[in-house]
């Protein structure tokens, strides 16, 4: 198993950043361990819902994990994401698509490297 250390920097997408992280490594699959940081903007499907959420301010990542997949040019990546917003309001769900407000350490485990 390798582990591989991801820091994003401010703007950039969250989700397409892990895959395109996987993707360098030539990996075809991982896992995400852990991850923390800010948002500025962040997309949540909650359960049950067909369209995400679409969040706007200052939030705090509390817990990502889940898997990432890459082939070729597709990706079937499956994350969830619990945020809390600046007022507290705690909201858990699918990782749609977001920008990072402050860079975010993420650690990723391969899960097949061949």
């Amino acid at each position: 198993m390798k582990t591989l250390p991801v820091r994003l920097t401010p703007g950039q997408d969250l989700r397409a950043a892990l895959e395109a992280a996987v993707q360098a490594q030539n990996f075809r699959a991982a896992f995400v361990l852990s991850g923390i940081g800010s948002l500025s903007t962040a997309g949540i499907r909650l359960a049950g819902a067909d369209q995400p959420t679409r969040l706007t301010g200052e939030m705090e990542i509390l817990s990502l994990s889940g898997t990432v997949a890459v082939d070729a040019d597709k990706t079937a990546s499956h994350l969830h994401m619990a945020i809390s917003t600046g007022t507290g309001q705690v909201l858990g769900g699918h990782l749609e698509e977001f920008a990072p407000l402050a860079p975010v350490p993420h650690q990723l485990v391969d899960g097949d490297a061949e």
